[in-house]
């Protein structure tokens, strides 16, 4: 299974100027920046510091160093090495620039960097020799430690992801054999989607970021063992009716195919709702994440069932389901919760409801706005060490300019504006000479002015700045100017995610309300069962501000996040409510509505919680990823997909089915039909 999945990381894209709308203000200085440059570069720095002031050997050092990597890289630098010392002489920084904007080749040039620095000590951290110490950052720092943390954990991530799939299948199956074939299922899926994923990534029709590629990952393996299991306990029941085991699946596959077709049905469509977003990281996980789906789908409707039907009874031992055997569901533990339901309706409803209520008070406590690029990570990474060292001793912004556009004869005005702007700290025309006392560089009637800000370029107060910036030289008349570089990058980039998720959220909500209106042949029942999965999404937000913000003191979450959690817990939560009522529906036209929601929540609780326990594990996986983004997004479904599990789909939805009547099936004909 390990061919694809590496296969795709040779198709990642993780540079968030990659993932721009087109529109945004930092997308269209980019483009015009093209025109200053003779090529595109990617600025990497290299910083100093000892606690006691930096040495005449010291310096020494840095300005060999420096010269080593000017030799040693040649044209591959856009520019010969800039050393600027700091004012309290305790830190000095080397500035590189290296050509092109591929993150994977510079990702190569910061390595080496790294790796000859120093002759001693190469911890993962930098180094420090005698004092001094070194590390490597801005972009083309934090974009290394990025990718790398992606290719270095790709192995890992699927070990454990398999490994905790396999110890739950063991011990709800209690069997050597059949958790095996569930697996061998699963991995087929996983084959199929991560070369479909790579095909299409290499010939640019989808972009595949490290994150996405890691979410695909588990949500195949999650998905299709969840399809799975479902095939499997349909199959395993109609075994106890039908001594021949071809019969007995044709029974199963037919009873378990429209469940399966509609929950993965609701996945990909809910995902490939992504595709209305404006940025490309989010339309390349719509459709990474639908062929997954797709990938789990297929599988478990034909290579599961041939393999089930092949082997047979066997694949049960020791526990065969033997013909004319009763189930266990009869005298279970899901009996004994189907009985608390059927008594106590609307006391159970009520109570499960007020606790998912008192959860979402925890939203206050979510600050899903941005976090730092390099407060991104959970580990303490080189370029984060590197961006300590600028920010207790340099200007936060060195390295990474605010790039301003302006009309040339509003350059004077403009630059007088921004240095009047409080949080910057240094202003300067763009002159493409590297050297002191060129003229600025006019391209088209236009100038560059680089502003450098007093803040790091990824934090808040950065963010704050560059909004000044904006607002003040868009009030200069005829400048026509526009603020670009890397601030102003991440913050188009959190802005539109915040604009997407008012478009999407009411999107998803609606094509799932479709397909269960389509599925149920119900106006109310699609009602209940998407009030109660936001019920649970808002509960899980809440629990999340808490966890995240006052036990693990994150720095806040991506703007991204909210919605990203919303597209898998609500589809995926879904899938759960789906399982169920399609087996209520089924028992209910036989049984009456009340006794067929009871025997419904009964039959189906034990593979229902079984899957979702499985799909919580799979992302939990996720954790192994120290990034904070991933990390959120693994706490969030895995929490999420718990919650709604053992909460709302086992209590509160029959509860409130059970209470409602039969009008929960209106219009339909089942609101009306005797048992």
């Amino acid at each position: 299974m390990s061919g694809p999945s590496s296969r795709t990381t040779e198709v990642q894209k993780n540079d968030n100027s990659a993932f721009l709308p087109k529109t945004a203000e930092a997308t269209v200085v980019l483009e015009q920046n093209k025109r200053f440059v003779d090529q595109e570069v990617m600025p990497t720095l290299v910083v100093y510091g000892r606690d006691t002031g930096l040495t005449d050997a010291d310096k020494a050092t840095i300005k060999r160093q420096a010269g080593s990597i000017a030799e040693h890289f040649g044209n591959k630098l856009a520019a010969p090495p800039m050393t600027e010392f700091s004012n309290d002489g305790k830190a000095a920084q080397v500035a590189l620039l290296f050509s092109g904007s591929d993150s994977k080749t510079v990702a190569g040039y910061v390595d080496w960097v790294r790796e000859h620095l120093a002759a001693g000590d190469l911890a993962g951290e930098g180094w420090v020799a005698d004092g001094l110490a070194a590390h490597v950052g801005g972009l083309g720092g934090i974009l290394t430690d990025l990718m790398e943390v992606f290719e270095t954990v790709d192995g890992l991530l699927l070990l454990v992801t398999v490994g905790v799939i396999l110890v739950i299948l063991l011990v709800v199956y209690r069997s050597p054999l059949l958790p095996f074939v569930v697996l061998f299922s699963a991995g087929a899926a996983y084959t199929l989607a991560n070369g479909v994923v790579y095909l299409l990534a290499r010939e640019g029709i989808i972009d595949v970021s490290g994150q996405s590629s890691a979410i695909l990952n588990v949500l195949v393996l999650g998905a299709a063992t969840d399809y799975s299991m479902l095939m499997v306990s349909r199959f395993r029941e109609e075994l106890r009716k039908s001594q021949n085991r071809f019969d007995a699946m044709k029974v199963a596959w037919r009873a378990s195919v429209e469940p399966i077709a509609a929950s993965g049905a609701t996945v990909i469509l809910g995902l490939l709702c992504l595709l209305f977003s404006d940025l490309s990281s989010n339309k390349g996980l719509g459709p990474v994440g639908a062929i997954g789906i797709a990938a789990s789908l297929a599988v478990s409707l034909t290579l599961l069932p041939a393999v089930l039907v092949l082997c047979g009874r066997v694949l049960f031992w020791p526990f065969r389901p033997a013909f004319g055997s009763a189930p266990a569901e009869d005298r279970g533990i899901w009996a004994r919760v189907a009985g608390l339901v059927g008594k106590r309706p609307r006391a159970v409803w009520m109570v499960t409801a007020l606790i998912l209520l008192a959860a979402i008070g925890g939203l206050s406590r979510l600050n899903a706005t941005g976090i730092p690029q390099t407060e991104g990570f959970i580990n303490r990474t080189d370029s984060v060490a590197a961006q300590e060292l600028i920010s207790a001793h340099f200007p936060g912004g060195t390295g990474s300019p605010a790039q301003v556009v302006v009309r040339q004869e509003k350059l004077a005005e403009t630059v007088r504006v921004i240095q009047s702007t409080p949080g910057v700290s240094a202003v300067a025309p763009y002159t493409g000479a590297f050297v002191p006392g060129a003229p600025p560089k006019v391209v088209d009637g236009l100038v560059r002015i680089d502003a450098v800000l007093a803040d790091p370029a990824d934090s808040a107060a950065a963010t704050a700045t560059l909004t000044k910036l904006r607002a003040n030289v868009h009030a200069i008349e005829g400048a026509q100017a526009k603020v670009g570089g890397f601030t102003a990058i991440n913050y188009d980039v959190q802005t539109t995610s915040q604009r997407d998720r008012t478009l999407i959220i009411p999107l998803v909500l609606g094509v799932i309300f479709l397909i269960l209106m389509l599925l149920l042949r119900s106006i109310v029942a699609p009602v209940l069962l998407i009030a109660t999965v936001v019920l649970s999404y808002l509960a899980t937000l809440g629990i999340s501000g808490i966890v995240f913000t006052d036990l693990l003191g994150f720095p806040g979450a991506d703007s991204s996040y909210p919605l990203f959690a919303f597209v898998f817990l609500v589809a995926l939560g879904v899938d759960y409510n789906i399982f169920l009522m399609t087996r209520v529906r089924e028992e209910a036209a036989k049984l009456g509505h009340r006794a067929g929601t009871l025997r419904g929540l009964s039959v189906t609780g034990g593979v229902i919680t079984s899957a979702g326990v499985v799909l919580a594990a799979t992302f939990a996986a996720l954790g192994v990823l120290p990034i904070v983004f991933v990390f959120q997004i693994a706490f969030a479904v895995a929490f999420g997909v718990l919650l709604d599990t053992l909460l709302v789909r086992s209590l509160l939805v029959p509860a409130l089915t059970v209470d409602i009547g039969r009008f929960v099936w209106w219009p339909g004909k089942l609101r009306k039909t005797s048992p």
